[in-house]
């Protein structure tokens, strides 16, 4: 399966919640009861809700995307190709954990697969902690969208994600690989679009946290 793909999954998806409203019903219980970590300073704390969760899966394709970019670039794209496969294949061949959940919400957590895998890959590498590639507030993106999943059910989706980066990686010798040439690549204007998309997601749709990951870091 192809970001193009998974991009026309989601489309078809919003427009489906769009004449049902299905998500963001289900999305109003959980405005009420939001973590303590989350602020939301708007007048409809159910409409930041869904715009924040609808960004977030809209953008996964291109994650995807841009991933795969800069690892052909910087030649390393066999190097990536199991996390990339497995990306897409979260959206191509669900778990069976997955089942039940249908349109947006579905692709809620399928988007939430994805982008933790991308920040194990992240935290399991040298070269990429100390690049500073993922910002802070992406952590934070996938911290809100862990408890709109909801426990335990996000908490088995995690430790699935780290026994696949566990499977991928097939050694202690990944987190010392040099992936500079990647960071090089992914410090161009090939990712600043997503640096930009992420810093602001939360923002953009007026939700904070409480405490900054900035000033903890």
């Amino acid at each position: 399966m192809t970001p193009e793909s998974i991009t026309q999954i989601i489309a078809q998806a919003v427009a489906r919640e769009a004449a049902g409203g299905q998500f963001q019903q289900a999305l109003r219980a959980r405005a009420e009861a939001l973590h303590g970590l989350f602020r939301v300073e708007a007048d409809d704390p159910t409409a930041a809700l869904y715009g924040f969760a609808r960004e977030y899966v809209e953008m996964t394709p291109g994650l995807i995307h841009c991933v795969r970019i800069c690892a052909e670039r910087a030649g390393v794209g066999a190097l990536f190709h199991p996390f990339l496969k497995t990306a897409t294949g979260y959206f191509a061949h669900p778990s069976v954990l997955l089942a039940g959940y249908e349109g947006l919400e579905g692709l809620l957590i399928k988007a939430y697969q994805c982008h933790r895998l991308m920040e194990e890959m992240y935290e399991n590498n040298r070269s990429f902690r100390n690049s500073h590639l993922l910002e802070p507030e992406a952590t934070q993106a996938n911290l809100l969208v862990h408890h709109l999943i909801g426990e335990p059910f996000a908490n088995e989706l995690d430790q699935a994600i780290l026994i696949t980066v566990r499977q991928i990686v097939g050694s202690g010798d990944y987190y010392d690989l040099d992936l500079a040439p990647f960071v090089a690549q992914a410090s161009d204007e090939a990712w600043q679009w997503m640096h930009e998309y992420w810093t602001n997601l939360l923002a953009r749709n007026g939700i904070h946290f409480r405490f900054s990951f900035r000033s903890a870091l």
